[in-house]
């Protein structure tokens, strides 16, 4: 079975920012693992932000850091 990434949520997740508390404005690959680890434990926000995060932890528990950060890079001007 072949996995064909979506280009546009990919992007979108890269350029995301967490919108609320002590990292707002944080893009989420610069979350603390620690911090995404915990709000898999209370529960993810409803909605996209909660679908994003979840995503993001299963990309940091992965080593994949890198593949958002070249996605960054490639397309600097996306804006969420």
């Amino acid at each position: 079975m072949k996995l064909y990434p979506d280009k546009e949520k990919l992007i979108e997740l890269a350029h995301y920012r967490i919108p609320f508390g002590k990292f707002k404005g944080r893009y989420l690959v610069d979350l603390p693992e620690a911090y995404l680890i915990w709000f898999k434990r209370k529960g993810f926000p409803q909605g996209k932000l909660g679908s994003l995060l979840n995503a993001m932890l299963e990309i940091k528990k992965n080593g994949l850091e890198p593949l958002i950060r070249k996605v960054q890079k490639d397309f600097p001007d996306h804006k969420v």
